[in-house]
């Protein structure tokens, strides 16, 4: 029997490890982004501190949105995996 509820959840399953996926690809090029500005603030002698700090603040803020991003995108997954639990759940009884 075509059970809609279980289709969603493999729709759902599907996406989220497309999202996982594609976020370590994000941040595996995140973390090359942070390390050739960390090698250009360390060779860049003329450059001064004040001129560096706003630069290292801007790569501190893109790592906690990028955390911050995911821990958002994980809770919503586990609410709607539960959304589906809890119908599976009522169906079966």
């Amino acid at each position: 029997m075509f059970d809609p509820n279980q289709m969603l959840k493999q729709m759902l399953d599907f996406n989220k490890t497309a999202y996982d996926n594609s976020f370590k690809a994000m941040l595996a090029i995140g973390e090359q982004n942070e390390k050739m500005v960390n090698t250009f603030l360390t060779q860049a002698t003329w450059l001064p501190e004040e001129g560096k700090k706003p630069i290292q603040e801007w790569v501190d803020a893109y790592k906690k949105g990028c955390q911050d991003l995911k821990k958002t995108a994980d809770d919503n997954y586990k609410k709607v995996a539960a959304f589906f639990e809890a119908a599976q759940k009522s169906k079966s009884k």
